[in-house]
């Protein structure tokens, strides 16, 4: 079945060639890891400026590093993305997934720092930062849970 498939597709005519979409695509996907890499660097030194700057350091300078540094490594994770992309050919489930723990516990870290640490707030912006931490829990645990069973999908295949 998937012979014939293969072969319908085979038989159909594209207006371009197929070798020079797919060197379109890489030179494509190779600028966006270059922009990638180069907003990394530009996030890196505005963290390092903002970390040295900010004032007072402790507790609004910590946190402000935290979101920022994690904020760098999300970056990253989509560059590893992109790179793997030439390795595999494919983009890959799991490292999208990861992304999207490291954003969402960046996100709970955040709040939790800022409820922890920050100056008073009114009940429904507390029960508002409650909630947003009960939400980034559950997409956390979700998230875990499709990695887990992303993982085992690839081991039960392989066997």
């Amino acid at each position: 079945m998937a012979s014939k498939a293969k072969a319908k597709v085979s038989n159909e005519r594209s207006i371009l060639p197929e070798r020079f979409v797919d060197i379109l695509e890489d030179a494509f996907h190779g600028l966006l890891g270059i922009i990638l890499f180069i907003v990394a660097l530009g996030a890196l030194f505005f963290t390092i400026e903002r970390l040295l700057t900010t004032n007072p350091f402790f507790p609004t300078g910590m946190i402000q590093g935290v979101n920022d540094i994690l904020f760098i490594v999300i970056i990253l994770e989509i560059l590893r993305t992109v790179i793997a992309r030439f390795t595999d050919g494919v983009y890959q489930l799991d490292k999208f997934l990861i992304i999207g723990v490291i954003a969402a516990v960046r996100h709970i870290l955040t709040v939790g720092a800022s409820l922890t640490l920050g100056s008073y707030k009114d009940n429904e912006a507390f029960q508002r930062s409650l909630l947003e931490l009960g939400v980034n829990a559950g997409i956390v645990v979700a998230l875990v849970l499709a990695i887990y069973m992303s993982k085992q999908a690839h081991t039960n295949r392989a066997n």
